[in-house]
C-alpha cells in the first residue's frame, strides 16, 4: 500500500524576534535582530550577547509547577513550550483531542541534565490536555532532533497509529552553567572570537497529519512534506574522528532518493550559526548533490536574526519554511536541515501547497 500524503497543518514559533510564528517570521524575513547584552559576563568580564524572549510574554508555571524545585532553565523551557504549542495546537481547539508528541531537548547540559520522561509529564501540567504523554517521546539530541522525529511521525500517520503527530523542540541556551562551558570552548562570538556563534531560547511546534485527514477534518495545509531523513556525522565538534562532511552528505542523498525534487531546489533554510565549520559541511554536501540543486538557490539562515535556538532550531526552520512557501515569498521546493553539534544531521523536502 503506498504511503499517505503527509502535511503540515499548523506551526506554533517563539523566539528573540516574535511570540507567534508570524511575527518571528516577518522579523526574520525584515532582517530584524534582537541581540543584547546581559548582566552575566565571560572569562575575558566582557557581557554575553545573547537571544532571550520578552519575559512578560511568557505565561506563568502552573500552579502544580510552582511549588516545585525546578532548574531556572527547565522552568524557562516550560514557559516557552507552552506560548508555541497553544499556537501549534490552535486548529484542534475545539476537539480538546490529546495529541502524541515527539520532542527535541537540548544537547548541552547545565548542572544536571533534564530527563526527559518527567520534562514531557512537566509539560503536560504546563498544557494540560493537549499532549498524549502515554506515546510521546523526548530526546535530548539538539538542533536536528525534532526533524529527526519527522521519520517516527511519518510511520505512525502511515500505519495509522495515530491521526495526528506533533514534533518540536524547545531549548534555552541562556544558562550560566552551558554559557560558562562554550565560552570556555570559545565558542561563543565576542570580541576575541569571530568563529563563534551567538546562544539563545526559543520553542517550535508543528502538527503534521495526513492529506486525507486534514481535508475530513477541515485542518488547514500550510506545506506538503515530502521526504525526511537523518544520518550521522563521525567527525562532529566533539569527535577524534576526521571531519569529512559525509553525515549531512549522506543525509541529502537518503532524502533525494526517497523523493527526487520535483524541480530543483530553490531555497534552503539551514541551521548555520556563525560557526565556519557548518558553512564547511554544507559545501560537502551541496556539491555531492549539486544536480538536485538551482544554481541560483535562496540561503536562509535565520540564526543571524534570532540567535542559535539549541534544540529548537531544526523544527523554527521548518515552521518558516513551511510559512514563507505558503505565503509566497520563498520558492519551492525548499530544503530544510539542521545539524547538532554531536553526531546527528537530519532534512526535510517540503513543497508549495496545491
Amino acid at each position: 500500500m503506498a504511503s499517505p500524503d503527509i502535511v503540515i497543518a499548523s506551526a506554533g514559533l517563539v523566539t528573540p524576534v516574535g511570540l507567534s510564528l508570524r511575527e518571528t517570521a516577518a522579523s526574520a524575513r525584515a532582517r530584524v535582530a534582537r541581540l543584547r547584552e546581559i548582566d552575566w559576563r565571560d572569562r575575558r568580564f566582557e557581557p554575553f550577547v545573547v537571544g532571550t524572549v520578552p519575559d512578560d510574554g511568557l505565561p506563568d508555571l502552573a500552579a502544580p509547577l510552582a511549588e516545585l524545585p525546578l532548574q531556572t532553565r527547565e522552568a524557562r523551557m516550560l514557559r516557552l513550550a507552552h506560548v508555541a504549542l497553544e499556537e501549534a495546537l490552535a486548529p484542534m481547539v475545539e476537539t480538546q483531542q490529546r495529541v502524541p508528541l515527539l520532542l527535541g531537548l537540548p544537547e548541552h547540559h547545565t548542572t544536571q541534565p533534564l530527563d526527559p520522561k518527567r520534562f514531557l509529564a512537566r509539560l503536560d501540567q504546563q498544557c494540560p490536555g493537549r499532549i498524549y504523554v502515554a506515546t510521546s517521546v523526548a530526546a535530548p539530541r539538539g538542533r536536528a532532533a525534532g526533524l529527526m522525529a519527522l521519520r517516527q511521525a511519518q510511520r505512525w500517520l502511515a500505519t495509522g497509529a495515530h491521526e495526528v503527530v506533533l514534533i518540536g523542540g524547545v531549548d534555552s541556551l541562556v544558562d550560566l552553567y552551558v554559557l560558562g562551558t562554550l565560552d570556555l570552548e570559545q565558542r561563543i562570538r565576542g570580541e576575541t572570537v569571530s568563529d563563534g556563534f551567538t546562544p539563545s531560547e526559543g520553542a517550535a511546534f508543528l502538527l503534521l497529519t495526513t492529506a486525507a485527514h486534514a481535508r475530513a477534518q477541515r485542518l488547514p495545509t500550510m506545506a506538503p512534506l515530502l521526504a525526511a531523513a537523518s544520518g550521522q556525522e563521525e567527525g562532529h565538534l566533539y569527535a577524534e574522528a576526521p571531519y569529512r562532511g559525509d553525515g549531512l552528505a549522506a543525509t541529502f542523498a537518503q532524502l533525494f532518493a526517497q523523493a527526487p525534487p520535483p524541480q530543483p531546489v530553490a531555497t534552503v533554510y539551514c541551521s548555520f550559526n556563525g560557526e565556519r565549520y557548518w558553512a564547511r559541511e554544507f559545501g560537502v554536501a551541496r556539491t555531492r548533490q549539486a544536480a538536485a540543486f538551482a544554481p541560483e538557490a535562496a540561503m536562509e539562515h535565520p540564526a543571524e536574526v534570532f540567535g542559535d535556538l539549541g534544540a529548537a532550531h531544526g523544527p523554527a526552520l521548518l515552521a518558516l519554511a513551511a510559512h514563507a512557501m505558503r505565503e509566497g515569498y520563498r520558492a519551492s521546493p525548499c530544503l530544510v536541515y539542521a545539524s547538532s553539534d554531536h553526531a546527528d544531521r537530519a532534512a526535510a523536502l517540503l513543497a508549495r501547497a496545491a
